[in-house]
This record gives C-alpha cells, sequence and structure tokens, in this order.
C-alpha cells in the first residue's frame, strides 16, 4: 500500500517507522521550515540536511516524482516540502494520514483517499476522516476512534517524570531563536538553553534536553521551542517515544481495519 502521511514530526515519524517496517511505501510531507523540536526522531530534519536516519530507518528528501520513486525503491521514506499536499493527486495514495499535529483540521477531507486517518483533536470519524487516533497520554493513547472526536486539545502536555508545562521550553518574545546547548545535554534548572535575538531561555526543570528547534527558527512568544526529560535518559533522545509508538500502533490498526472492509465490502458486491 502506498501511505502519504501529511506532516514528518515526531509523532509522524513514528508513525512512518511503523507502517515502513510493516511493508508500506511511505511518502511524508513538510513545510519549508519544520518547527519539529525532537528532531532527532524526525524525518522533518531531511528538508534542511537532505537525508536523515530515524532509528534504522533513512528519509530522504525529494524534489520530483522521479526521486520520490527513487527513494521508495531503495527502502527509503520520501520526504516532499509540501505544505499544499500537491503530491496527493499525482501519486494518488491507497490512505492518507493527516498527521500535522495542529490541533485542528487544516484542510484533510475524507474523500481524499480510500482510507483517510486523523491523528489528534480537530477531526472527525465520519465526517472529514474515517477515524481518529488519540494523541492524549493516559489510558486511551493510541485508540482507534471510529465515531466522534480525539480529547480536545488542553494545552497541558502530558506528565513526564513528574512535570508537565515546566518540560516545555518557550520563546521568550518574538523573533529568532538560537539554541544554547545541543540535544542530549543535561541541564539543571534555570540553565541558559538558547536565545530569541539577545533574551535568554531558561530551563524550567532539570534534565536532558530532548528537543530543541534548529538554529534561525523565526518564533512568537510562547512557542514551543524545545523539551526537557526530567528523567534525564540521555537514550531516549535518539529513539522513537512510547507516545509515537502508541499512536503508530493505532495508525496502523485503522488502516488495516480499514482495508479489511473494504476488501469485504468489494468481495460482497462482486458476488
Amino acid at each position: 500500500m502506498k501511505i502519504l502521511i501529511k506532516g514528518a514530526g515526531d509523532l509522524a515519524s513514528g508513525i512512518a517507522c511503523r507502517l515502513h517496517r510493516c511493508g508500506f511505501l511511505v511518502v511524508m510531507t513538510e513545510k519549508p521550515v519544520p518547527t519539529t523540536v525532537r528532531r532527532t526522531v524526525a524525518f522533518s530534519r531531511a528538508v534542511y540536511e537532505d537525508r536523515t536516519k530515524v532509528e534504522d530507518i533513512t528519509g530522504i528528501l525529494c524534489r520530483s516524482m522521479k526521486e520520490v520513486e527513487e527513494a521508495l525503491s531503495n527502502d527509503q521514506v520520501a520526504v516532499v516540502v509540501d505544505e499544499e499536499c500537491k503530491i496527493r493527486e499525482k501519486w494518488n495514495p491507497d490512505a492518507v494520514v493527516d498527521a500535522i499535529i495542529a490541533k485542528k483540521n487544516l484542510g484533510t477531507r475524507i474523500t481524499d483517499a480510500d482510507i483517510v486517518v486523523g491523528v489528534g483533536p480537530g477531526f472527525t470519524a465520519g465526517k472529514d476522516c474515517h477515524c481518529v487516533v488519540e494523541t492524549k497520554r493516559g489510558h486511551d493513547l493510541g485508540r482507534c476512534i471510529w465515531n466522534g472526536s480525539a480529547i480536545p486539545n488542553t494545552g497541558v502536555p502530558g506528565i513526564i517524570g513528574g512535570y508537565d508545562k515546566e518540560r516545555i521550553i518557550r520563546a521568550v518574545d518574538n523573533g529568532v531563536f538560537h539554541p544554547a546547548v545541543t540535544i542530549g545535554t543535561v541541564v539543571q534548572l534555570n540553565d541558559v538553553v538558547g536565545y530569541v535575538n539577545d533574551a535568554p531561555v531558561l530551563a524550567q526543570v532539570g534534565g536532558v534536553v530532548r528537543g530543541l528547534l534548529q538554529d534561525g527558527v523565526t518564533v512568537f512568544r510562547g512557542m514551543k521551542s524545545g523539551d526537557i526529560d526530567p528523567r534525564g535518559v540521555t537514550g531516549h533522545c535518539y529513539t522513537i517515544s512510547d507516545k509515537a509508538s502508541a499512536i503508530g500502533g493505532g495508525v496502523l490498526e485503522a488502516i488495516l481495519s480499514l482495508q479489511k472492509k473494504q476488501l469485504a465490502q468489494k468481495e460482497r458486491i462482486s458476488t
């Protein structure tokens, strides 16, 4: 099956890896300037590095359909800069997965493919997609929702190591972000982790910097610019998170369940 994933951030990349390992052909779309903070486990990094690896899977930036086909034939994930998702009409995927995680629907329709999956808040199963996959940490993380929507966005991140809001690094002003540390650095409370223009951005909790914007990204005051994991396990910076894995499993279940139903329906019609 041909799977088009909208978005190439860390959650979308967790989905992509799970589907790729199961034998699906995966193409991902991304913005010209990605704002992924967990860059070490995101295929979005290919946009400004041309190629990247998430665990053992290589992602390649593709600038034409020929390059897309070459990447797929080489068992790689194809990444294209395509905010409007125009490649959908050229490539004709079997399934579209909206994993932009914008907390709202930016244009995905249930008619975009035979199978359409919405990831997180902003989608309604049966209206703008066939299935919604829950993204909120907790009992229902990764669950397939066949009727209705995911839990609305609360604006409060999930608790990790006893912290929620404190572990998010946010821009202190409008301007350009410049990191002062690298992903994998262990920091203490109030350490400088970056700058917006000349204003320092301080860590609100001690731990390992698990995510951080690349240098030169334009930000606005309060924008998520990084992530500190208070558990302090450096290895977690370089592997797909439990959250991304759970969501990836939910998307895989949704695609295979819908494929099974559609095949059964075609068989009934043919007989």
